[in-house]
């Protein structure tokens, strides 16, 4: 599916070291009851050590104009201690109700505010306004208004972080805000200027090192549409076992076409190299091509029921993140409906589009290369949204760019080679007012307390969306 989305996973709340802490817990339910707008939903159960609550917290539905209405935004504390350093974090999607903890707060072992993104139910202001309420701006001024007021219980270190998407967001709040934090670690961050040449399709036609690998997953691209009949049953089976709809695409057929297209590009997003054997032939029994498929990118990705939850991603790709050109000049003699693969397709007529913001990316590239300070991107090689990536510029300080070799769309600094992950997490040690010794017992300073559920598990993003 394409959108770079954290999908929210089932946690099992009977594992080991479940239980809510003893001790100091009513100092920090009573920190928080002090924060105006802020309320508590519930404390769920957490590992030994840590205690993790569901928040709320009033938000303007426009923070231009606050006496326009307010929504309620939901997200989610996980504490350790006052002293700590704490991570805001988000997802650019929905808040994962989870105790994980992301790669920086497992580094710092500090305390860790994750951040639901506006329009992402239920975090909805009513009525709705998307072409008011939905920007890149509002949702940073929503980070803001939430690390100012929990700063009033976490004075010490704040570092800002988020994957994907949610890398994006990190950023964009840093530039708009570049004060609120001390530091910001994105992970696997387009940056989309607009180019007029398709940096993602020259990457794309040369990713891997394997030409044969990519020449397998065009012809199964093509042999795929070439049977979309035979596959089409088979999706429509399944559709019909599941009570899918394509209302927004305009039909099951579209939403195989589109599907196919990105599969090629979904790939790269999330296997690796030693995946490329995986890659059925030609002719292969159709049902063994809609498993892979299945693995690689659904059929079915562009339902009604699968595409809803995102479209507040898909709006903002058409009106200011932009997205990369369909890579499908090979199969062009064999689509139905050529130039559907774009961001407004998978929006509701019902949701109006208004025009493209030209300036909203360049506007950010350009405070990263003049004036980003403390600033630590991680890419990894092969995926393919890091065709575009942040740059650092002239005016960039104390600032680092970070690629894991053959990395996928679940690159981090865990996986750099071993001196870059050293000196990686020495800068964000230094840059939470830490020791930097820690640093250098690898991922041992990063192995997670008894009863954390795996964060890489909650970090799952979905195939390639159009951002």
């Amino acid at each position: 599916m394409r959108r770079l989305f954290i999908a929210v996973t089932v946690v099992v709340l009977a594992l080991a070291g479940l239980a809510p802490a003893a001790g100091a817990a009513t100092d920090i339910e009573a920190a928080l009851r002090k924060i105006p707008g802020l309320t508590i939903v519930k404390e769920d159960p957490a590992p030994a050590g840590f205690r993790f609550f569901e928040l709320t917290l009033t938000q303007p539905a426009d923070h231009r104009h606050p006496g326009a209405g307010t929504f309620q935004q939901r997200f989610t504390l996980l504490h350790r201690d006052f002293t700590a350093p704490t991570v805001a974090f988000t997802s650019g999607y929905n808040v994962s109700t989870a105790p994980n903890r992301s790669e920086p707060t497992q580094i710092v072992d500090g305390n860790q505010l994750s951040m639901e993104y506006r329009y992402f139910t239920p975090s909805r202001p009513q009525p709705e306004n998307w072409a008011k309420q939905l920007t890149i701006w509002q949702a940073a001024a929503d980070e803001h208004h939430a690390v100012q007021a929990f700063k009033a219980i976490y004075p010490g270190k704040w570092l800002a972080t988020g994957g994907s998407k949610g890398g994006m967001t990190a950023t964009y709040f840093r530039r708009f805000f570049p004060d609120d934090v001390d530091a910001t670690i994105p992970y696997v961050a387009p940056n989309d200027v607009i180019d007029p040449l398709d940096v993602y399709n020259r990457l794309l036609s040369r990713v891997g090192n394997d030409p044969g690998c990519r020449d397998a997953l065009k012809a199964i691209q093509r042999d795929a549409l070439k049977r979309r009949g035979e596959l089409g049953v088979i999706a429509a089976a399944d559709a019909a076992k599941r009570g899918l709809t394509f209302s927004i695409v305009g039909s099951a057929d579209k939403s195989l076409e589109i599907s196919v297209i990105d599969s090629y590009f979904a790939f790269w997003q999330y296997q690796t190299q030693a995946d490329c054997a995986t890659v059925p032939a030609p002719g292969a029994p159709a049902a063994d091509v809609y498993a892979w498929y299945e693995k690689v990118e659904s059929l079915n990705t562009y339902s009604d029921q699968d595409l809803s939850p995102y479209i507040p991603y898909y709006y903002q790709a058409a009106t200011q993140l932009g997205s990369p050109e369909a890579y499908d000049g090979y199969l062009r003699d064999l689509l139905r409906y050529p130039g559907a693969d774009q961001p407004k397709t998978f929006v509701p007529s019902s949701v109006k589009i208004p025009r493209f913001d030209y300036l909203a990316m360049p506007d950010v590239d350009f405070w990263v290369k003049s004036r980003g300070t403390r600033l630590l991107f991680v890419y990894g090689s092969n995926d393919p949204w890091g065709a575009e990536p942040f740059e650092l510029g002239f005016g960039s300080r104390d600032s680092y760019r970070y690629y894991v070799p053959g990395g996928n769309h679940g690159s981090k600094i865990a996986q750099l080679p071993a001196a870059d992950a050293a000196a990686a997490t020495a800068t964000v040690r230094r840059w939470a007012g830490l020791p930097a010794s820690a640093a250098t017992s690898g991922l041992t300073a990063r192995s997670a307390p008894a009863g954390f559920p795996d964060f890489d598990a909650d970090l799952t993003l979905s195939a390639r969306p159009r951002l």
